[in-house]
């Protein structure tokens, strides 16, 4: 409560400081622009399928834990006290490793906290580049959260900017993904270029392996049909020069 009277302090005096220039004003909606980030949807998606695996596996642990209770209380009568306090002892164990698992998790610094904020961070980063563009740009003086500690008892729709921050950050993700396609298509002509000069490079090679093997070898032995070949063509010259 302390801050938000700081901030709204603060706010009052420079407006009464820069009253005599006047000031340009604007807010956003942190929470409004995420759910409209599709980027931010997928890091979402991806948070809650890695919390309902590990829900899961703490729902399998703790059954086990009850499974292993409900056996030891159908089977105390049959148990030596010694038998008994190893295993009472067995399921302390893994009651305390559950406890420690869930915090690991769940807890205030557990992985769900730590991997959410590495996640999202590349994202507030872009709000933030956002509204620092607006924001020269535009020539506004300020632009408060509507979503942060600020209280704000009462916004006027027009100097809501939220929308003008989404459009400038899907300009930005619009633009990489358009130099990242770019990029790709140059690697798959360099990849084609590569490929038809390998090509042509083997044919060349199998071109002279043929004539190779066909100039190697004058003295190579004639097959029954290639003699007979021969044998007409000489017969027919012969007619020719009798003729």
């Amino acid at each position: 409560m302390k801050k938000s009277h700081f901030f709204i302090l603060l706010f009052f005096t420079t407006t009464f400081l820069f009253s005599q220039r006047g000031i340009k004003i604007g807010y956003i909606d942190t929470e409004y622009i995420l759910e409209n980030l599709p980027e931010y949807n997928e890091v979402s998606v991806r948070l809650e399928e890695k919390a309902a695996d590990w829900k899961k596996e703490i729902e399998d642990r703790s059954r086990k834990i009850e499974q292993k209770k409900e056996s030891l209380n159908s089977e105390r009568i049959l148990l030596t006290s010694e038998m008994i306090g190893e295993i009472e002892e067995e399921i302390l164990i893994d009651e305390e490793e559950l406890s420690e698992y869930q915090q690991k998790r769940f807890g205030p610094r557990g992985d769900l906290i730590i991997q959410k904020q590495q996640l999202i961070q590349p994202i507030q980063d872009q709000i933030f580049n956002a509204i620092r563009e607006l924001a020269k740009s535009k020539n506004y003086d300020f632009i408060f959260d509507k979503s942060a500690d600020i209280v704000m008892l009462y916004s006027n729709k027009r100097y809501d900017v939220s929308d003008q921050i989404l459009r400038t950050i899907s300009r930005a993700n619009n633009r990489r993904k358009i130099d990242s396609r770019k990029d790709k298509r140059e690697i798959e002509n360099e990849s084609l270029i590569d490929e038809t000069s390998i090509i042509s490079e083997t044919e060349n090679k199998e071109k002279d392996i043929t004539t190779d093997k066909k100039t190697d070898d004058p003295n190579k032995k004639l097959t029954v049909k290639e003699l007979l070949e021969q044998r007409k063509q000489k017969n027919s010259n012969k007619r020719k020069v009798k003729d």
